[in-house]
């Protein structure tokens, strides 16, 4: 890897084009020099991403080598591609970027646990990439930057396009992770999630090697220490629901579960701005100020003021910010091994309760499930909710097997007593086109319920589809809310929507032959 590293960075400090660890306000300056972006009226640039506004997950490979090749979980999800046609590519970018008037480079960290941090340096053709990487990765002081080594690099070069015929891709666009030489390269896509996103992905490689579970989810932790770890695909409410007042943030998205607790993997936040408002998320409203980067959110062209109701663009509008910008926070982003864990969903069919607690066996099953809506935006191609099995609440981002972070998982759960709850953020009264979506005041009750205990000895009634376990009685949330057959009109209507989804639940789970039978008959109790 240093070999390699050393190579590209000969190759462009020949060139002097190289700015390195800019600073906020020198990266800002840069950013509307270049007239890459626009300043909002919150202080914040506001960039967009032209035709990609959201990820490319079939533009996305693995370079199939000795390194990796047996211990990737190869198919759809994890496309592979030879390593010749990386090295060209590779050659490819490098050679465009020395022809830049100038590049940008930050050198940080991913993992705030400084025993298992892995050193990273992202390269981008684009400032305000730069930026953002800058406010979502980890910021090294003066003197780790002085030592830093660099054990991964991201390349990004947005105007590079692919030829596929030639370069061995499915698109003019590329997301390519090579393990062997500890590189990724990233080219014909201006959404800055994918650089955040393939920093993820290697870290789901790295960590499990180092016996620490890497997750897709957001953590928090309340004021007697207990913490709380909300899983969830985008859109789904993790951002959202551990940003709490009454809690402080340990990070929103990505993190790890080691020996000693949990660590954010990042240094920021990357959230979602469709419909936020103040009233409803002041935290995250008033977290982007200067030095955050908004993207694709439009602004009042006079004012410079966001109009986050505006989907013109696309529904996945988005804010990149430091964690300082909120002011409850965990520094250094570690704290200790997890009390109680939400699995988020965004049930589109309406069908699913909003709040049950469950067994360590029934969290196995929808931990390996992973059952939500894609929601619009977060994809290409994506314009209405569409059910979808997400192993893991993460399968795009998981280069290992799901059952090994499950058996991960269902470990821990046991050896720290951790109380398991399944929350649907989705519809209710109907399914969507029918009814709306939860009401998030009822949902942070329920959550709110659930991290303190509330919820551990109440009266429950057993879900006659889905054998989940539903609190009868939550304070704040009407009661009827809490049993989702009640909410809808048309009651045959719903048994039908909830016993097809049942039979979504078994025929995924089909593929995971090596689950145990006690986790295997924790699912929907309807089976045909």
């Amino acid at each position: 890897m240093k070999m390699v590293e050393r190579t590209l960075l000969k190759d462009l400090y020949i060139h002097k084009n190289i700015k390195e660890n800019l600073s906020v306000p020198q990266l800002v300056e840069r950013i509307l020099g270049r007239k890459e972006a626009v300043l909002s009226e919150t202080g914040a640039v506001r960039a967009t991403t032209g035709t990609y506004t959201g990820r490319s997950p079939k533009d996305k490979f693995i370079v199939k080598d000795e390194v990796c090749e047996k211990f990737i979980d190869w198919g759809p999800v994890n496309q592979s591609i030879e390593e010749e046609y990386f090295d060209n590519l590779y050659q490819k970018v490098v050679d465009y970027l020395k022809e830049k008037d100038e590049i940008f480079s930050f050198k940080g960290f991913a993992g705030a646990d400084k025993k298992y941090r892995l050193p990273i340096q992202v390269i981008n053709e684009y400032a305000w990439h730069n930026l953002f990487s800058r406010q979502l990765f980890i910021t090294p002081t003066d003197m780790e930057l002085e030592n830093h080594q660099s054990e991964f690099t991201v390349i990004s070069a947005p105007n590079f396009k692919a030829d596929p015929a030639v370069d061995g891709t499915n698109s003019e666009t590329f997301i390519i992770i090579s393990f062997k030489k500890r590189v990724i390269l990233i080219g014909g896509t201006e959404y800055a999630g994918e650089i955040k996103k393939s920093v993820f992905s290697i870290m789901n490689y790295l960590l499990p090697q180092r016996d620490v579970l890497s997750m897709h989810c957001s953590a928090n932790v309340g004021q007697e220490g207990d913490v709380a770890l909300f899983f969830g695909l985008s859109g789904t409410g993790k951002t959202t629901l551990s940003a709490d007042p009454y809690r402080r943030l340990i990070g929103d998205d990505e993190h790890g579960w080691g020996p000693n607790g949990v660590f954010n993997i990042e240094g920021g936040c990357y959230a979602k701005c469709i419909n936020l408002s103040e009233e409803k998320e002041p935290q995250i409203y008033h977290a982007i100020r200067f030095g955050s980067v908004l993207e694709n959110v439009i602004l009042n062209e006079e004012t410079r003021l966001p109009d986050y109701n505006d989907t013109s663009l696309t529904e996945n509008t988005r804010a990149a910010y430091p964690l300082e910008n909120i002011n409850n926070i965990v520094t250094p982003s570690v704290a200790g091994h997890p009390n109680a864990i939400i699995f988020l969903t965004a049930d589109a069919s309406g069908t699913l309760p909003p709040i049950s607690k469950l067994t360590k066996e029934q969290a196995m099953y929808h931990f390996l499930s992973g059952y939500t809506s894609k929601l619009a935006g977060t994809e290409r191609g994506v314009t209405e909710p569409q059910a979808t099995f997400s192993a893991c609440f993460g399968s795009p981002f998981l280069p290992l097997a799901p059952s090994k972070y499950a058996e991960m998982l269902g470990e821990k759960i046991d050896q720290y007593n951790t109380n398991v709850f399944l929350v649907n953020t989705g519809w209710t009264g109907g399914s969507y086109g029918v009814g709306k979506r939860m009401k998030l005041s009822h949902t942070r009750a329920m959550v709110h319920s659930a991290l303190e205990g509330e919820l551990n000895n109440v009266e429950t009634v057993t879900d006659e589809i889905f054998g989940l376990e539903i609190p009868l009685h939550i304070p704040g949330v009407p009661d009827e809310v809490l049993i989702p057959k009640q909410t809808w009109e048309d009651k045959e209507a719903y048994d039908l929507t909830a016993k097809d989804l049942s039979l979504k639940f078994h025929h995924n789970f089909m593929k995971f032959t090596e689950a145990s039978e006690d986790i295997r008959q924790a699912g929907p109790l309807y089976k045909g």
